[in-house]
């Protein structure tokens, strides 16, 4: 079959063998061919157009339709959006089908390691191995490769909140908050992919108008090229966002209309990040990556006990930091030295965790912090969510990524893996 692109230029031809004439009479010609007689020495008249279309009619062409290039809504089907949230870390890929529908039902979760070096730090190093490894991801979990919304996290994504005042035109607000952009995150506007949202207007004392400007701004680079990888493995991107975003939204309760009296503060604690997201009950206000995971703690043992990655990361599954009980094949000594090195770590977890924190609430408008939500594999520590508390000093519990939705029969998952599995379930999650 000759591409859509090419027209047919072929006539058509009689079929089967043509009879002999009977002798004495004209021939035929063939239809497609302009007859021409000579009786009385006269050209017979020129057929009109209507008798032309009779005799050869055309057959009409149906233009194919144009494919967009890419989904502007997610897919539908039976009345249920549906959303496969896709969540890339450093060491695995993480999907989540999501059907939204008044109620929201998990339908289907997948997990896959992904090979070491292909994202470092959020950054996205090797293109090509991350769109072969999400092609196999998706034909071996058999995951809808349309409406898919994928999540990222980098410390080169910045999230502010500010007040722009007497603006009333869309388009001058548009630029005033492009102009803003430029002075309140390090990130040349150029070079940057840039999206705001207003949260809410009022008018002072001095009948001015003033808005309240949520602003997030990443690097182009960056989107782009998680885009390329996405786009090369076939998969349709109904959007992207921000993992905080999606984090609030698995472990937080629907947006309110009204800002909260204490803000909703999360932690997703991945392979070698964490991110941390504080919401007022409406919107993310604050999110932060910190350079600290569930690889900080393997190396902080390794390097305790003198052993490699993968025996340090059993004994850290095997250790509580809330009593001194001794795992099998350990020693005393050695569950002693690994439970103070995790300690000594996570001492370091809590003050960066402290200082994120004050940093958010040295922000005009900033709610008082009421407690702590954590998730992620690592979160599953026995005793770390209390040692948290004792350090931070507020409330800390561990999250369920399973509070807000349904599951469906047969979508099964452990603790270790729906913690990890948090973010993808939010990246579904449509409000």
């Amino acid at each position: 079959m000759s591409s859509f692109l090419k027209k047919e230029l072929s006539l058509p031809r009689p079929k089967g063998k043509s009879k002999p004439e009977p002798e004495g009479e004209q021939k035929k010609a063939p239809f497609w061919k302009k007859e021409i007689s000579l009786g009385r020495g006269e050209r017979a008249p020129k057929p009109t157009r209507a008798e032309r279309k009779a005799a050869a009619p055309r057959e009409k062409k149906e233009k194919p339709e144009k494919q967009p290039k890419a989904p502007k809504a997610p897919r539908v089907r039976h009345g249920k959006t549906t959303i496969v949230g896709l969540k890339i870390g450093a060491s695995q890929i993480a999907a989540a089908r999501v059907a939204n529908n008044g109620s929201v039902e998990l339908l289907q979760v997948a997990r896959q390691p992904l090979e070491p070096g292909v994202v470092v730090g959020g950054e996205l190093q090797d293109a090509a191995a991350l769109s072969a490894a999400l092609k196999s991801f998706f034909r071996k979990n058999k995951l809808p490769k349309r409406g898919v919304r994928l999540g990222i996290a980098n410390n080169r994504i910045g999230v502010r909140i500010f007040e722009l005042e007497g603006i009333d035109d869309p388009k001058q607000l548009a630029n005033a908050v492009r102009f803003r952009a430029q002075e309140v995150l390090p990130i040349p506007v150029d070079e940057a992919v840039l999206d705001y949202r207003v949260l809410d207007e009022r008018t002072d004392e001095n009948g001015v108008n003033v808005r309240r400007v949520l602003l997030v701004v990443a690097y182009r680079d960056l989107i782009e090229r998680y885009v390329d990888a996405c786009r090369k493995a076939g998969l349709r991107l109904v959007g992207i966002d921000l993992e905080a975003f999606a984090l609030l939204r698995a472990l937080g309760a629907p947006p309110q209309e009204e800002r909260a009296e204490a803000a909703t503060v999360a932690v997703s604690v991945g392979h070698d990040r964490s991110t941390l997201a504080v919401s007022d009950g409406r919107v993310c206000e604050f999110t932060r990556v910190l350079n600290w995971g569930g690889a900080t703690v393997d190396a902080t043992v390794a390097e305790a006990l003198q052993v490699e990655l993968a025996e340090a990361e059993a004994v850290k599954r095997a250790l509580s930091l809330g009593d001194d009980a001794v795992p099998e094949g350990l020693s005393e000594e050695q569950a002693s030295d690994a439970r103070e090195a995790i300690r000594r770590t996570v001492w370091a977890f809590a003050r960066e965790l402290v200082s994120s924190l004050q940093f958010y609430q040295s922000q005009p408008g900033s709610l008082e912090i009421a407690g702590l939500t954590v998730t992620g594999g690592s979160a599953h520590l026995p005793g770390l969510a209390e040692e948290l508390a004792t350090l931070i000093g507020v409330p800390v519990s561990v999250g369920d990524p399973l509070a807000r939705v349904t599951v469906r029969e047969g979508v099964g998952a452990d603790e270790h893996e729906v913690g990890s599995l948090a973010v993808a379930i939010g990246l579904g999650i449509e409000d």
